[in-house]
């Protein structure tokens, strides 16, 4: 992976969405229509957090997030999410 030139600030990080499913657990292939948003990535930087909250995630983490968290990015022809510590839900 190259390297990524954002620095997030205070309590955010920056994750990389995996991809989406193509095909259910039966087989059947699931058209880019009907694909959902996924909700798993990996956390690519995060920020130096706050004075009363340290950060406890770190780049390389598997995170599951909300179905609408963060705000979308696009940096070298990649897809991202910014967003708080606080919208990921938990570590996988």
């Amino acid at each position: 992976m190259s390297e990524l030139n954002i620095k997030p600030l205070a309590d955010r990080v920056v994750v990389k969405p995996l991809p989406a499913e193509t095909k259910t657990a039966s087989g059947i292939i699931i058209p880019d229509s009907a694909k959902e948003k996924p909700q798993e990535g990996e956390v690519v930087a995060v920020g130096s957090g706050k004075k009363e909250e340290p950060m406890t995630l770190k780049v390389g983490d598997k995170v599951l997030y909300g179905k609408y968290a963060g705000t979308e990015l696009k940096l070298n022809g990649e897809d991202y999410l910014i967003m708080r510590e606080s919208d990921v839900l938990a570590v996988v």
